[in-house]
């Protein structure tokens, strides 16, 4: 058995190793074990998407919490922002995420947040991996008077929402304000609508029948077709997709035309910086961001830093550097003075509230940031050595950057969740682009495929 979790938590096809039933009761222990204290029974919130494994996962991480003496808080179906939000706000030890974010209904994956809201540490996770791999557990469950319960918490929903609407500023309104709404037919399916709809607006939602198998098919934030023609068709001021677990939103303006997390960090850290809240001027972003994203910082007077890949180490950089904003172009975006991680539906109140602060239509903000021709090829790979080490891909990667110059970028990383490496070129043209990200691309194909 070896590494459980990877950038973004434990992650696998549900029903197989790691995602299993074994593994969810054996993680439930795990975390119930490293955050006990003496004459206190832990208190794990535990939640999930809307995928049909989320069941057994469910019940097999409540009864590992309990036979280990835990109490567990049962929250059901809710954005992981929003488990992170109740973990928080009612003192617990401890919050479980059932899910695998933008990945397809088979796959599920379980992420942990501490008692701060905040994900766990490296420290924390090799724990778990080394409680569970090592086979310590077993010996370590209490006598049976000792083992927990659990309670399910139906108002979790309902603070939550109390908790985005606040986020809101009080000063303005969405009063009237036509909006679409793609829910991924995922967590978000019912959190979203209601809190758009109690601070006035007018809203529309698609793709938020979740039947257990549907969650991000062919909608959501990997897919916003049907939600540019919803915008478009219903004279929307804009459009909000969010992907299965609610933690990214992708936007589309009044036109139909997709937004992406790259614009929305410019948008939002400018008004930010009007109003002298962008604190150190600073907006942190990762290596995977439009080049554009660089230059719009330049132009409106923002440092910026590029992190690696993962919202864990967009966070880290921002509590290190002292930033309230950044995020990926994915579409997941952290607001440190709202909330500890990345949430989809505040991130769509503060682009609201700046589409109406400013008076202009989010095409025109949009406008602010040009994006680069980007082309992204995933190659299956066999192995994961160095990139350095593989003489074929290093050559056709000196190559490319070489022809490019200043007026482009190459990026190629290795996924942290599946078998695949991640060719990135960005140009000044599409043609170009297209034909040097395949150049790399055909080279790890022949090299490591």
């Amino acid at each position: 058995m070896g590494k459980l979790f990877g950038t973004d938590g434990i992650r696998g096809e549900a029903n197989r190793h790691p995602m299993d039933a074994a593994m969810a009761f054996s993680v439930g222990q795990a975390v119930t074990h490293l955050f006990k204290k003496a004459d206190h029974r832990t208190r794990v919130v535990i939640g999930k998407d809307t995928r049909i494994s989320g069941y057994m996962l469910e019940s097999s991480l409540e009864a590992g919490v309990s036979s280990m003496g835990g109490i567990s808080y049962l929250v059901r179906v809710l954005p992981t922002p929003g488990i992170a939000f109740i973990t928080q706000s009612m003192r617990a030890d401890a919050g479980i995420v059932i899910s695998a974010s933008h990945n397809p209904y088979q796959d599920n994956g379980i992420k942990i947040f501490g008692g701060d809201g905040f994900k766990l540490s490296d420290e924390q996770e090799e724990v778990i991996e080394d409680l569970i791999i090592g086979g310590k557990l077993p010996e370590m469950v209490p006598p049976a008077k000792e083992m927990g319960r659990s309670h399910r918490m139906e108002d979790a929903p309902g603070r939550y929402i109390v908790f985005l609407k606040n986020t809101f500023p009080r000063d303005l309104s969405m009063e009237g304000m036509k909006i679409v709404i793609d829910t991924a037919n995922g967590a978000t399916y019912k959190a979203a609508p209601n809190a758009f709809t109690e601070l006035g607006a007018d809203v529309e939602v698609i793709h938020n029948g979740p039947n257990g198998t549907n969650i991000n098919d062919n909608c959501g934030s990997q897919h916003t077709q049907d939600l540019e023609k919803g915008v478009v068709e219903t004279g929307a001021a804009i459009g909000l997709a969010f992907d299965g677990d609610g933690d990214r939103l992708i936007a589309v303006d009044e036109k139909g035309r997709t937004i992406t997390g790259d614009q929305i960090l410019i948008i939002c850290a400018n008004v930010l910086k009007g109003l002298g809240k962008l604190k150190n001027d600073l907006l942190v972003s990762t290596v995977m961001s439009n080049l554009g994203l660089t230059f719009a910082c330049k132009k409106y007077g923002f440092k910026h830093h590029a992190s690696k890949v993962g919202d864990r180490y967009v966070l880290e950089a921002m509590q290190r550097l002292g930033a309230v904003i950044g995020g990926e172009d994915s579409g997941h975006l952290i607001f440190l003075n709202h909330h500890t991680t990345g949430d989809g539906i505040l991130t769509a109140m503060q682009l609201i509230a700046a589409t109406i602060k400013t008076g202009k239509p989010l095409s025109e903000l949009a406008a602010m940031m040009d994006i680069y021709p980007q082309k992204l090829i995933n190659v299956e790979v066999a192995s994961k050595p160095e990139i350095s080490t593989v003489p074929l891909v290093a050559e056709a990667i000196k190559q490319v950057e070489t022809e490019l110059g200043e007026h482009g970028r190459v990026l190629v990383r290795y996924s942290g969740t599946q078998n695949c490496c991640r060719v990135m070129v960005e140009g000044q043209t599409d043609d170009l682009t297209e034909k040097y990200c395949t150049q790399i691309a055909d080279a790890v194909k022949t090299a490591l495929g």
